[in-house]
């Protein structure tokens, strides 16, 4: 355990992605260990992604999530509320199967998006992204959707589904044993 909190957001440059990305989903469950506030903890955790990806030299511009409105007026009209992030202001409100936020959040599968300009539908929140990646956060019981993990890179193909895709859906299982939504 770190002296301070702020100490897990040191990630070493010299190792590798798959090394970071084990790192960080060590440093989250150490930083949510006795917390399960859902708030608290993506808060958290958004910094550490931002952290873990900026030490890899990635030229990201958003990590963060947007988790289910259980506020909508329209229950057959599902969407996803902004939550916790790091990088400029983004879009409060994703309707489920709109953009690559809510394709991932509808289908439940992890989107990969070499160039967002190419998907269809692609919801621009900062016109200088190219590439994205979108991971489910799942409720297993109900088979549903209550979240997603979001992070943009300003480069074309900044993201795979063998080592991102692989550790970020272990980061979700976990968001989901640890939060109380």
């Amino acid at each position: 355990m770190s002296q301070y909190h702020a100490d897990y957001t040191n990630f070493q440059v010299s190792i590798s992605r798959e090394q970071a990305l084990k790192q960080l989903i060590e440093s989250y469950e150490a930083l949510c260990d006795g917390q399960n506030n859902w708030v608290s903890n993506l808060s958290n955790l958004s910094s550490l992604l931002w952290h873990c990806y900026k030490s890899l030299q990635l030229n990201i511009n958003w990590a963060g999530f947007y988790v289910l409105d259980n506020n909508t007026t329209n229950k057959n009209e599902q969407q996803l509320i902004l939550g916790p992030f790091q990088g400029k202001v983004a879009c409060q409100l994703i309707p489920f199967g709109k953009g690559v936020c809510g394709t991932c959040a509808s289908t439940l599968k992890t989107q990969v998006v070499k160039n967002v300009h190419e998907f269809p539908g692609h919801i621009a929140c900062d016109g200088k992204t190219k590439s994205e990646i979108v991971v489910p956060i799942i409720n297993q019981v109900a088979n549903k959707c209550i979240g997603v993990i979001d992070i943009d890179c300003l480069d074309y193909d900044g993201f795979s589904q063998e080592i991102d895709g692989k550790y970020l859906e272990i980061l979700a299982r976990k968001i989901v044993e640890t939060c109380k939504f």
